[in-house]
């Protein structure tokens, strides 16, 4: 069968790779952002996972409520410690972050619209106290700038993803950001195994027999297909069927025309 794939750098389908025997797995995604357009969840939610998304930007929030409820939504951000924080909310895109500085770059060299709002934070370590009580089989981070605050609040000895893959460029570039907190992951007993250009993936120790399937980059022998082509297809395979439905009727038409025509020929001829 082949897999659908949502994400916007192919995150899913290395994923998929890895997990493939997988049925029903859980996964945490934090900056959950659209609950379809580049989501790095939506294909795992159409084949019976489920986890928790965690969102802080009210747009993108309600769209997740109504798009996934067999999911665990949540309306905060995380990081180090429960508190408060503002977010700045990159209107319209899934730019929003927790860092002023990145922020007021976007606003004054990019133009976007920027709106402030404060919002509750929380551990990871609190939040799968609460509502993980199974394998997590990923973990996926895009915060935006705010990468090393969202580690530092898990406990990495009670708390084991089998993989975690976080945005590891500053945002709209391709600076990479991890030194500031790779370590938080290495000194966890984890290892880095792949960097798709954005995102960089570890693997825990203890699951390091999935090291082999980030040997390559996503390819033929992955068997997917992006959403939006999958859509198109889907389009052009219903105006298709239109179109057939449509040549059939004008060909009832011209036979019942043809017949007609016959039949007048005949009355035409007897008088």
């Amino acid at each position: 069968m082949t897999f659908i794939s949502y994400a916007q750098n192919y995150e899913d389908v290395m994923l998929q790779r890895a997990f493939k025997d997988i049925k029903k797995g859980f996964y945490i995604d934090v900056g959950a952002n659209d609950s379809v357009i580049d989501s790095v969840t939506k294909a795992f939610y159409d084949s019976d996972w489920h986890g928790i998304n965690i969102e802080p930007v009210t747009e993108w929030f309600i769209k997740l409520q109504e798009a996934r409820p067999n999911d665990t939504n949540l309306k905060l951000a995380c990081g180090e410690r429960k508190g408060q924080n503002t977010i700045y909310d990159v209107v319209g895109t899934g730019l929003s972050t927790m860092d002023k500085s990145i922020a007021d770059k976007h606003e004054n060299e990019l133009d976007f619209e920027i709106k402030k709002e404060k919002i509750k934070v929380d551990s990871l370590t609190n939040i799968c106290k609460q509502y993980a009580n199974q394998d997590i089989h990923f973990l996926k981070i895009d915060v935006e700038g705010f990468e090393l605050q969202v580690l530092k609040g898990v406990d990495f000895k009670v708390i084991r993803p089998w993989i975690v893959v976080v945005e590891s460029t500053l945002p709209l570039s391709q600076i990479e950001s991890y030194k500031e907190w790779e370590k938080v992951l290495t000194n966890s007993e984890y290892h880095f195994i792949y960097f798709d250009g954005v995102n960089r993936y570890y693997i825990a120790d203890e699951h390091e027999i999935l090291d082999c399937n980030f040997d390559s980059p996503p390819n033929f022998f992955d068997n997917f297909i992006r959403n939006n082509e999958h859509k198109l297809n889907n389009e052009l395979n219903t105006a298709k069927h239109q179109i057939d439905e449509k040549e059939e009727t004008l060909t009832l038409i011209n036979n019942e025309l043809n017949t007609a025509k016959h039949q007048i020929d005949e009355k035409e001829e007897t008088l």
